[in-house]
């Protein structure tokens, strides 16, 4: 069932604009297919769906648990040239803005990118607080955003 599901929601997402999880239950719905509040917020996440800041609609930015460290990489370079606005290091932390909304979408791609370098991230509505082991190894990852295309 969750597999199936899933396969429908990630057929939605490509075949219309779903700008709000409501619009993706009412569709779900109408194929037969009820789904809690909690357990759509789920497979959005298992997905990799997060939303474009042009209009707003769901997009794919990976698969969830990504195998392949390229690939992960490349979705976390997609990610910062979208969301991430500018980024300050303070000592071993980096302190990274986005636009309103964006923080959780960007500091997921983060966290799923391999890095030694990174211990974790926190993220509220506009600010994500990456924490680094060091303070060279935080300029080094903001140096890797600047190399993405985001000023320092």
């Amino acid at each position: 069932m969750k597999s199936h599901r899933q396969t429908v929601i990630r057929n939605l997402v490509e075949q219309e604009p779903i700008t709000s999880q409501e619009l993706l239950r009412t569709r779900l719905h109408a194929r037969g297919i009820d789904v809690t509040q909690a357990t759509l917020s789920r497979d959005i996440r298992e997905l990799g769906l997060v939303k474009r800041t042009a209009d707003g609609a769901y997009r794919s930015l990976g698969t969830a648990g990504q195998a392949d460290p390229a690939d992960a990489e490349t979705h976390l370079a997609r990610a910062a040239g979208e969301y991430l606005r500018r980024q300050e290091v303070v000592g071993n932390l980096i302190v990274l803005r986005t636009d309103a909304g964006q923080a959780q979408t960007l500091a997921v791609a983060i966290d799923r990118a391999p890095s030694s370098v990174i211990v974790g991230t926190i993220a509220g509505d506009d600010t994500i607080l990456v924490i680094c082991r060091s303070a060279d190894g935080a300029r080094a990852v903001a140096d890797r955003f600047v190399a993405f295309g985001v000023e320092a």
